[in-house]
């Protein structure tokens, strides 16, 4: 899929947004992605994330695990098209991520973490912890966006839809926040 139709099925699905906000990292943005805007056009979703899937599909996956929410129907789309079961992990009180609601990983499954957006990857770093507490193997990550501009390393293959060059600030260099201009939080918390 070309760079040009990926960014154009973000347009016209109001995914793209312009404002102040405030990133899950803590960072602070002038734009942001909202994952759940293309996501929910299921036809979109769904050839959005063959694409991503095909960079895999040599990879002898088992399983795709996503961190909830944001990752969610992601990694169901990219399972499915690799025809191989989704799971997904979740927060407990301390933020911690674990399975539950029977699902479970065996030692030595092969196992693919696909997530919708990345900019400092914790979530994503936090569900290979726990693929790796398993005795998994993380084989890879798969995203939809990867907005952290060629700084997240988690030691395994990583590879994006689409990279999205989007400026980030710490909240104290915010030039959006020295202007006084109110800040929006659209993430899944």
């Amino acid at each position: 899929m070309k760079e040009s139709e990926i960014l154009q099925h973000l347009a016209d699905t109001g995914a793209l947004l312009t404002g102040h906000f405030q990133l899950r990292s803590g960072l602070h943005s002038d734009r942001y992605f909202q994952a759940a805007q293309v996501l929910q056009q299921t036809v979109i979703a769904a050839k959005l994330c063959a694409a991503m899937a095909d960079g895999w599909r040599d990879a002898g996956v088992e399983t795709v695990i996503s961190p909830a929410i944001g990752g969610i129907i992601v990694g169901q789309e990219i399972g499915r098209s690799l025809g191989v079961k989704a799971i997904f992990a979740e927060k407990d009180e301390q933020s911690n991520l674990l399975l539950r609601r029977g699902f479970s990983l065996r030692a030595g499954e092969r196992v693919l973490v696909a997530e919708d957006v990345i900019t400092k990857g914790g979530r994503v770093q936090q569900t290979i912890d726990l693929v790796r507490q398993f005795g998994a193997v993380p084989v890879g990550v798969a995203t939809m966006v990867d907005r952290s501009d060629g700084s997240v390393d988690f030691g395994i293959p990583l590879k994006s839809l689409i990279r999205l060059t989007l400026a980030t600030y710490e909240p104290t260099a915010c030039p959006m926040c020295k202007q006084g201009l109110p800040i929006d939080k659209p993430g899944s918390k």
